[in-house]
This record gives structure tokens, C-alpha cells and sequence, in this order.
């Protein structure tokens, strides 16, 4: 299960040298991850209203390949790599067209109001199919 999520660079996401300032990779794949939750159904601002809690970035690994530029049309794509009741891996890439950018594994938790870990929603793992076995 992979999405797909296209990004256009402004200049507002350059930096002096004009190309992508590397905070701004972070940028794109966080709206790719709220589009992939978007399309799986899951509406987070219900998921918080409920008390199921709000995701969290845990841990976070990224190689850098290759500089966009203004005006590239990129897209970011999202696999889900692993899944436990207490966190979701995914895979992220950003492409222009198909040459790899930015690459970064991307570890979730869920935390509860108070800030505490807490399971990842059941409506999550429904969206997402069974668990694998450990």
C-alpha cells in the first residue's frame, strides 16, 4: 500500500543557493503522512476529539540524495514498512519524477491528552489490515 502525494517547490522552500533548504524535506513528507491518513479514512482532529490521541514522530532517519530546485514538481510517497499496536514505521520518499531526493524512516507512537504513549487507534489498524505477527 503506497500513496502518493505531489508537492510543488516555491521559492519560499529555496535557500540562498536556490535549492530546497533541508528542514523543508521534513516539511513535505509531514503533509504526505496527514494526506495518507486523510485517504485512509481517518479524520485525526475526530480521532483527538474521541480521546484516541494524536501521532507522534518518535524517531526519524533521513539521507539526503540529490537537491530539489524551484519550481520542481516533486512527489512524496508513503509505505507503511511495519506495525505494532504501539508503532507504525513508515517508509517516505520524495521523487522528482523518478529520481529518489530524500529518502527517511519515519517512527510514529500515539500519545494520549496527558502526553503519554498510548495504542495506536483501533481505527488505524483496521485502516491498515491485520498486524503482522511477531
Amino acid at each position: 500500500m503506497t500513496h502518493t502525494h505531489p508537492i510543488r517547490v516555491y521559492y519560499e522552500d529555496t535557500d540562498l543557493a536556490g535549492i530546497v533548504y533541508y528542514a523543508n524535506y521534513l516539511k513535505f513528507i509531514e503533509r504526505a503522512r496527514s494526506e495518507w491518513v486523510r485517504a485512509l479514512g481517518l479524520d485525526q482532529r475526530a480521532m483527538k476529539a474521541r480521546g484516541d490521541g494524536v501521532f507522534a514522530v518518535r524517531r526519524l532517519v533521513a539521507d539526503y540524495r540529490a537537491p530539489a530546485r524551484f519550481d520542481d514538481l516533486l512527489t512524496v510517497t508513503t509505505t507503511l514498512h511495519s506495525l505494532t499496536r504501539a508503532r507504525l514505521v513508515l517508509d517516505q520518499r520524495v521523487l522528482r519524477a523518478d529520481q529518489p531526493l530524500f529518502e527517511a524512516e519515519v517512527t510514529l507512537v500515539c500519545l494520549a491528552e496527558s502526553g503519554r504513549p498510548r495504542p495506536l487507534p483501533r481505527a488505524l489498524l483496521d485502516a491498515v489490515g491485520e498486524i503482522p505477527s511477531r
